[in-house]
């Protein structure tokens, strides 16, 4: 392990340093902590590089050539929330605590009384969902409708149309989903199905937290999708779906069967009342 200390005679534990304070500091840390963070983020060493100001690569950086810059410490603080001892070598908090991301809808549609109605988002809307999210006027292209339902008041709704087959067997291609607004990550349940808006897509899927708050797994029902990992700060909204509207109901295939074993059932009762009937003329 390439270890490289930080002078920590420069820092008062005392006082909270800012960022322009952590800028002046020549920082020396712990290499393989620099190198496991840029790969749990998902960044190759010209990816990250670009992200924190670098030029070219992180390579000399990681070979231990190049000392990192109070910077670059910045940017991964006001990135990533790094937590700046966790770099110095000083906590094994990997993360400051995240601060709450909300995820609220950024524009909400009303009727002319003034009430909250739905949207309906269709798959070829969803595609320009995340770029239109906070213009209003985008949304007066989509239809819109009150359901007088109880179960559908006192909160803000919104339609979603499935696309792909990601979600099967629950949720089929090409039929809709109502989703209620939550208001922050903090109120997701792992056994909950959700509409996450991201800044380039929208999906329909299953979350599960990870243990350090930041980053997040969205899980098909389809087990042939793989987990798609995310960072809490490319949400834009999240919608937890709580009904479904599907067309083109059919009979399942194995009402067939069940037919046949009820019927079989009926059979096997006639022949035991008659068995019955016949043992008691017997006795008699």
């Amino acid at each position: 392990m390439s270890l490289i200390k930080v002078r920590v005679s420069q820092i008062d534990k005392r006082r909270p340093l800012n960022f322009y304070q952590l800028s002046l500091i020549p920082v020396y840390m712990d290499i393989d902590r620099f190198i496991s963070l840029r790969k749990s983020l998902g960044y190759t060493q010209k990816t990250f590089a670009a992200c924190l100001g670098i030029p070219n690569t992180t390579a000399d950086i990681e070979r231990g050539k190049t000392k990192l810059s109070g910077k670059i410490v910045v940017e991964l603080i006001k990135q990533f929330q790094v937590n700046p001892l966790w770099i110095y070598g000083e906590s094994n908090v990997q993360f400051i605590k995240n601060t709450v991301v909300s995820t609220i809808p950024k524009v909400v549609t009303i009727d002319a009384e003034g009430n909250d109605n739905m949207v309906l988002v269709n798959a070829k809307a969803a595609a320009g969902y995340p770029q239109n999210i906070s213009d209003s006027s985008w949304y007066k292209q989509l239809p819109a409708f009150d359901l007088p339902i109880p179960e559908f008041r006192n909160a803000t709704y919104r339609g979603f149309q499935v696309e792909g087959d990601s979600m099967l067997p629950n949720l089929r291609p090409k039929e809709w989903v109502l989703a209620k607004s939550i208001e922050s990550i903090d109120h997701i349940s792992p056994n909950k199905i959700y509409v996450v808006v991201l800044y380039d897509s929208v999906m329909v899927k299953k979350i599960q937290r990870h243990s350090s708050g930041n980053y997040l797994s969205l899980i098909s029902i389809n087990e042939s999708y793989e987990p798609y990992e995310i960072s809490s700060d490319q949400i834009q909204e999240i919608w937890q779906v709580s009904s479904k509207i599907s067309f083109g109901v059919e009979e399942p295939a194995d009402n067939g069967l069940l037919r046949q074993l009820q019927a079989s059932m009926e059979d096997l009762k006639k022949q035991l009342h008659l068995a019955s009937l016949s043992n008691n003329k017997g006795v008699a």
